[in-house]
C-alpha cells in the first residue's frame, strides 16, 4: 500500500485534505507462467502480472459547525475512519452538546440525505433507511465513549430530546431502552461526589472522627508495599473516571474564572489527591517535634521505598507527588536528618527522581509512559545494582501474582501539552471556519489518555478500609506550618548533633565534606537545586571555589564553617557555629556572622577554599592555612576579584534574601539567573526581570541589561540586591 497527496478540496463551508491511496487487490502469473503450471504466489515479480485499485480519502481540514456535523454522517464514505472519535473528543471546545445533537437530528435527521450528502428522491425508501442507520451509528459511538456529555441535572434536555427522537424513528430499539436507562441513572444521581478518598475536610470522616497529625508509630504499622497499594487504588478510581475533554487546554485554562469554579470536577479531583500524597508526606516527616534524627531520617527512607513500590506499580501520579513532596523546601532543608538515610535509599532517591528530570521537556518520563503504557508489568532493568536485586525481587512477586498492571500517569504532563497545543493553533483559519487540524492534534494528547484508562481495567487492587480511613484523617500542614516545624527540626538536629562527644568529628565530616572531599551524595534534582546538606547551588564555580554554606535568613539554624578571629592569630582555627533566630540582626552579629555593618573581622564566609592557594586545611587540627583563608569572599567587601551579595525578592519581606557569589566576570544576565535559582523560580524568565542595588530607603543603582555587576555595583554601601519584575 502506498500513499499520495492529493492537494486540497475546497467546498462551500469545508476545507477538506485529499489522499490518495493505491492498494495491491489482485496478484497473478502472467500468460508464459501459466503455461508452465505456475502459480501467481510462488513466482518471482517478473513473472506475475498485478493489479492495483486507487482510492481516494477526504480529511476535513476546517468547516463550520454544521459542515461538520454533516460530515459525521459521511465520513466513512469518505474514508476517515477515525472522525467520528476525534469530532466527540474534542467539540466541546467549539459547540455544546445541545447545538449537536439539534444539527444532527433537526437538520439531517429531517432530511432524505445519501450517505455521501445529496439529496435523494423523497420517495427512495433506500435512502431513509441508509440515513436512518448513519445517524444511529453516530449516537451509538456518542454515547459509548462521551455518555458524560448527556448529564445535565435537573431537566436532561438533550437526553430528552434524544429519547423523543429515537420514540419516533426506532421505536422498540435497544438504543431507545439504553437511552431510558441512561436518564434513570442520571436521575438516581443527580449529586454525584466525583471520589471521596481524596476528602481531607470533617465532611469525608465518620462521626466522631477529627483530623489529625499523624502518629509515627501508627504509619511505620503499614507496609510500604500496602500503602502504595493502596494509593494506586485510589489513584486508578480517579483516573478512571476522568472525562478525557476535560484535559481540553481551552476548557481547563479557564477554571480559574469566578464563574467556572465547578469546571472540569474529574481533573480537580485528581490534583486534589495529588496534593493529599504530597501534604501527608511532610505531615508524617514533620507533624512531630519529639522525634529524633534517625526516627526521621526512617520515614523519609519509608517514603522513598513507598515511592519505589509505585514505580513497579506503574503508578507515576502517587510516584511523583511523593518525590515532590520530599523536594520541597520545608524537607529538602532538613540537611542533618537526610545525612542519615542510607546510601542505598539515597541512590533509589536518586533514580526515582531522575524519572521527572525537567531535561529536553521531561523526555525520560515521557520516554518511560510510551514505553509501559501497555505493558503487564514495569521495566526496571535501569535500576542500580545495589537495588536490582530488591526491585527484581518485588517485581517476580507481582508477576507470579498472574495479575496484570495498567499504568496511572503524572496527568500533569498531559494536562501542559494540551494547553500548550491550544496556544499555538488557531481555533478558526480564513473564513471563519474552525480549524479542524488543531482538534486532530489534541485528540493524539486524548488518545493516549484514554489508552491509559482502559489499561487500568487490569489492576486488581482491594482496598483497605484501615489505610484509607488513616490517610483521611490526616491533618495537613500549611506552607508556614511546614516551614516553622522544619526550622525546628534542624535546630534540634544541630543541637543534639552538636554535643561535646561528637563535635570534634562532626567538625572533620563537614569541613572536609565542603572542602569537596565526597563524603555524602545529596539527592540530585531537587526544586532549589542545592544540597541538603551544604545547601549553595553551586556558582561558586565561576570563580574556581567551592561553596560551603548558603547565609539567609529565610533558612536559620544552618550549620556553617565558620572563621573566627583572636587576638593571636584572627584567621587560624575553624569553629563549628549555628546560625541563631532569622531576621534578627542583633542576633546574628553575636553569633559573628556578618551583618549590613559588620566588617571583615568575623564575618560568615560563603565559599569553602580559595582554588588559588591549593592548600587544605587539617582534618585532624581543623585549622585553615591563613593564605586560604584571606582568599574567601565575604559579604559587604570585594576581594581578589569576587564577593558576596544578598539577593531578596521585590515584594517579599527584606529579611528573606539569598547569598549568592559573584566576580569580576559575571554580568546581569548571569546573576538574575542565579537570583531566579535560589528563589525557586523559572531561569528561563531572566529578561522578565532587574536587578537593583539598594543604596538607601529612597535610592537605588539600575543596571543596564549587560552590565558587569562586579564593577558598576556601589563598593561603599551594603551590598543588598533587588530583584524586580520589569
Amino acid at each position: 500500500t502506498t500513499f499520495q497527496d492529493g492537494g486540497e478540496e475546497v467546498e462551500d463551508g469545508a476545507v477538506y485534505n485529499v489522499t490518495l491511496k493505491k492498494v495491491q487487490i489482485q496478484q497473478a502469473a502472467n500468460k508464459g507462467a501459466r503455461w508452465l503450471g505456475g502459480e501467481g504466489d510462488q513466482l518471482p515479480p517478473e513473472h506475475t502480472v498485478r493489479q492495483y485499485e486507487t482510492s481516494k480519502i477526504r480529511a476535513i481540514k476546517a468547516g463550520t459547525l454544521e459542515k461538520l456535523v454533516e460530515n459525521l454522517l459521511t465520513a466513512f464514505g469518505d474514508a476517515d475512519f477515525s472522525y467520528i472519535s476525534i469530532f466527540l473528543a474534542t467539540y466541546r471546545a467549539f459547540a455544546s452538546p445541545r447545538a449537536v445533537l439539534e444539527l444532527l437530528l433537526d437538520r439531517f435527521g429531517s432530511l432524505e440525505t445519501s450517505s455521501h450528502g445529496e439529496v435523494a428522491n423523497l420517495n427512495s425508501l433506500e435512502s431513509e433507511m441508509v440515513l436512518r442507520a448513519e445517524i444511529a451509528s453516530v449516537l451509538r459511538a456518542w454515547l459509548d465513549q462521551c455518555s458524560e456529555d448527556f448529564r445535565e441535572p435537573p431537566d436532561y434536555m438533550c437526553l430528552l430530546k434524544l429519547l423523543d427522537y429515537l420514540k419516533n424513528n426506532m421505536p422498540n430499539s435497544d438504543m431507545e431502552s439504553r437511552v431510558q436507562n441512561l436518564l434513570k441513572q442520571f436521575q438516581n444521581q443527580e449529586v454525584e461526589a466525583v471520589d471521596g478518598f481524596c476528602s481531607t475536610s470533617s465532611t469525608g470522616l465518620v462521626d466522631g472522627e477529627e483530623l489529625e497529625i499523624s502518629n509515627p508509630e501508627e504509619f511505620s504499622s503499614f507496609q510500604d508495599h500496602v500503602v502504595a497499594e493502596q494509593l494506586t487504588y485510589m489513584d486508578v478510581m480517579l483516573f478512571r473516571r476522568v472525562v478525557p475533554y476535560h484535559c481540553l487546554g481551552s476548557i481547563w485554562s479557564q477554571r480559574d474564572k469566578k464563574e467556572n469554579k465547578n469546571l472540569a470536577p474529574t481533573i480537580r479531583a485528581t490534583i486534589t489527591q495529588f496534593n493529599a500524597v504530597t501534604k501527608c508526606v511532610i505531615s508524617t516527616i514533620l507533624g512531630t517535634r519529639e522525634l529524633k534524627i534517625q526516627q526521621r531520617a526512617k520515614i523519609i527512607e519509608k517514603w522513598i521505598n513507598i515511592a519505589h513500590e509505585c514505580r513497579i506499580l506503574k503508578n507515576f501520579s502517587s510516584l511523583r507527588a511523593i518525590i515532590s513532596a520530599l523536594q520541597s523546601n520545608s524537607i529538602y532543608r532538613l540537611k542533618t536528618t537526610w545525612m542519615f538515610v542510607s546510601k542505598d535509599v539515597l541512590l533509589m532517591y536518586e533514580e526515582l527522581s531522575e524519572i521527572f528530570s525537567d531535561h529536553d521537556n521531561y523526555l525520560t518520563s515521557r520516554e518511560l509512559l510510551m514505553k509501559e503504557a501497555t505493558s503487564k508489568f514495569a521495566n526496571l532493568d535501569s535500576s542500580e545494582k545495589e537495588n536490582q536485586k530488591k526491585s527484581q525481587k518485588r517485581l517476580q512477586l507481582q508477576k507470579n501474582k498472574g495479575v496484570m498492571q495498567g499504568t496511572v500517569p503524572y496527568l500533569g504532563t498531559f494536562l501542559t501539552d494540551l494547553i500548550m497545543l491550544d496556544t499555538a493553533l488557531q481555533d478558526y483559519v480564513e473564513g471563519g471556519l474552525i480549524n479542524f487540524e488543531k482538534r486532530r492534534r489534541e485528540f493524539e494528547v486524548i488518545a493516549q489518555i484514554k489508552l491509559l484508562q482502559s489499561s487500568c481495567n487490569s489492576y486488581c487492587l482491594i482496598p483497605d478500609q484501615k489505610f484509607i480511613q488513616w490517610f483521611r484523617r490526616q491533618r495537613h500542614l500549611t506552607e508556614e506550618e511546614s516551614y516553622k516545624l522544619s526550622r525546628e527540626a534542624e535546630a534540634a538536629a544541630d543541637t543534639n548533633i552538636l554535643s561535646p562527644k561528637s563535635q570534634k568529628s562532626m567538625v572533620k565530616r563537614i569541613s572536609t565534606l565542603f572542602l569537596g572531599t565526597d563524603v555524602f551524595t545529596p539527592p540530585k534534582e531537587p526544586p532549589p537545586k542545592s544540597s541538603p546538606v551544604g545547601g549553595s547551588s553551586g556558582e561558586s564555580t565561576d570563580s574556581g571555589s567551592v561553596s560551603s554554606c548558603e547565609f539567609n535568613h529565610s533558612e536559620t539554624e544552618d550549620v556553617c564553617v565558620t572563621p573566627v578571629s583572636s587576638p593571636e592569630d584572627p584567621l587560624k582555627k575553624v569553629q563549628l557555629r549555628p546560625l541563631h533566630a532569622a531576621g534578627s540582626p542583633k542576633t546574628l552579629a553575636q553569633g559573628s556572622c556578618s551583618d549590613k555593618g559588620s566588617s571583615s573581622k568575623g564575618s560568615l564566609s560563603e565559599a569553602g577554599s580559595g582554588s588559588d592557594s591549593g592548600s587544605t586545611p587539617s582534618r585532624d587540627s581543623g585549622s585553615v592555612p591563613s593564605s586560604a583563608c584571606r582568599a574567601l569572599p565575604v559579604y559587604n567587601r570585594q576581594s581578589d576579584g569576587s564577593c558576596i551579595i544578598r539577593v531578596s525578592m521585590d515584594g517579599l519581606q527584606d529579611s528573606v534574601y539569598k547569598s549568592i557569589l559573584i566576580t569580576n566576570q559575571d554580568r546581569i544576565p548571569d546573576v538574575t539567573q542565579r537570583a531566579l535559582l535560589k528563589h525557586n523560580l523559572e531561569p528561563d524568565a531572566v529578561e522578565d526581570y532587574e536587578l537593583v542595588q539598594v543604596i538607601s530607603e529612597d535610592k537605588e543603582l539600575v543596571f543596564p541589561r549587560d552590565a558587569n555587576v562586579f564593577y558598576g555595583m556601589n563598593s561603599h554601601v551594603n551590598f543588598d540586591f533587588v530583584l524586580r519584575k520589569k
